[in-house]
């Protein structure tokens, strides 16, 4: 079972491979008492989230060295991960695209472009939803 967690300690890793995206990502969040760690390399993304141990993660689909289904798959398989929610953040939108995010094991899809103040939202309503809040 998941431990309880408050906001200020919530740690989010943010996996995608526009710097631009997570920039900004890391920032508000950072200043909203998240702790952010950045990925920008699909191959790295598993690894990293061995090390830096999230609370959430918000996985890009689109990278050029390896998709974000095979990544929340791999993260999914691993019994330190399987109960981790995983944020698919996209520009994809297409409703294949949306139920292969679901099928391959992330808890909710946020289209780019994309507010930070919906996204702080989202974080909320999932780490709720799973007690880690």
């Amino acid at each position: 079972m998941s431990q309880k967690i408050d906001i200020s300690t919530a740690k989010v890793l943010v996996i995608d491979d526009e710097p631009e995206i997570t920039d900004i990502v890391e920032t508000y969040l950072g200043e909203s008492g998240y702790r952010v760690h950045v990925e920008n390399n699909g191959l790295k993304a598993v690894d990293t989230a061995r090390n830096f141990k999230p609370d959430v993660i918000l996985l890009d689909i689109m990278m050029p060295d390896c998709d974000g289904y095979d990544i929340c798959e791999a993260l999914k398989k691993d019994s330190e991960f399987s109960d981790t929610p995983i944020i698919f953040l996209t520009g994809k939108d297409r409703a294949d695209d949306m139920g292969r995010s679901f099928k391959a094991g992330g808890d909710m899809f946020i289209k780019k472009p994309f507010s930070c103040e919906r996204l702080m939202e989202i974080l909320g309503i999932v780490l709720l939803s799973t007690g880690r809040s």
